[in-house]
C-alpha cells in the first residue's frame, strides 16, 4: 500500500528539484532579498538561456496596472558593469493581449556612456495596457551575474520628468 505513495512522492520530488533550475534560466524567478520593493519588481523572459557571452532575446514586461498614464517613451537604465551589447535595429515594443500589437518606433537611442537605452514611439501606448519591450540579438555580458534594469517612461500626458515603473532583475547564468 505504501509503495505507490512512496513512488509518487519520489517522482514529485525529482520534478520539483528540476523545475527551479529550468525556470531560473528563462526568466524572473523567486526573488527574496533584492533591495527592490516587491511591487516594483517587473517580470522578464529570455529566449536562449541567459548564458554569458552568448546571443539572446530579452522580453521585458510591464503589467497594465503599472501603465497608469500610458507612455510614448521608455527609458531603460542598467548598471555600469553590464557589458552586454544591444542591437538597436532589433528592438520591438509589443502591447495588448498576448502582446499581439506592435508599436511603431520613432527612434532608439543607446547611450553606452550613461548606460541607458531609450525607445521613443510614434504614438503613445494607451493607459492600462500591458507592454513588452522585446530586445532581440542581444549579446549577453561576458560574465554571469545579476543585473538591475530600471524602467522609466515619459507619459502621454506631457509630464516633463520620467516616471519610474519598476526594475527587471536579470540573471545571467554562470
Amino acid at each position: 500500500m505504501f509503495k505507490p505513495i512512496l513512488s509518487a512522492l519520489a517522482l514529485s520530488g525529482c520534478l520539483l528539484a528540476s523545475a527551479p533550475s529550468t525556470l531560473a534560466q528563462s526568466g524572473s524567478g523567486l526573488t527574496l532579498w533584492s533591495g527592490v520593493r516587491r511591487e516594483y519588481i517587473l517580470q522578464y523572459h529570455t529566449d536562449f538561456g541567459a548564458r554569458p557571452n552568448q546571443w539572446d532575446r530579452y522580453k521585458l514586461r510591464i503589467p497594465a496596472k503599472k501603465m497608469k498614464q500610458g507612455a510614448y517613451k521608455f527609458i531603460v537604465t542598467y548598471p555600469d558593469y553590464y557589458d552586454g551589447k544591444f542591437d538597436t535595429d532589433k528592438i520591438q515594443v509589443n502591447y495588448g493581449n498576448k502582446y499581439k500589437k506592435s508599436a511603431t518606433i520613432a527612434q532608439v537611442d543607446w547611450d553606452q556612456d550613461n548606460y541607458r537605452l531609450s525607445i521613443e514611439l510614434e504614438e503613445a501606448i494607451e493607459p492600462d495596457t500591458k507592454v513588452q519591450l522585446k530586445l532581440s540579438n542581444v549579446k549577453n555580458p561576458d560574465f554571469g551575474g545579476t543585473y538591475y534594469f530600471h524602467c522609466q517612461v515619459l507619459t502621454s500626458r506631457g509630464r516633463p520628468e520620467p516616471s519610474y515603473l519598476g526594475t527587471w532583475i536579470l540573471s545571467i547564468n554562470r
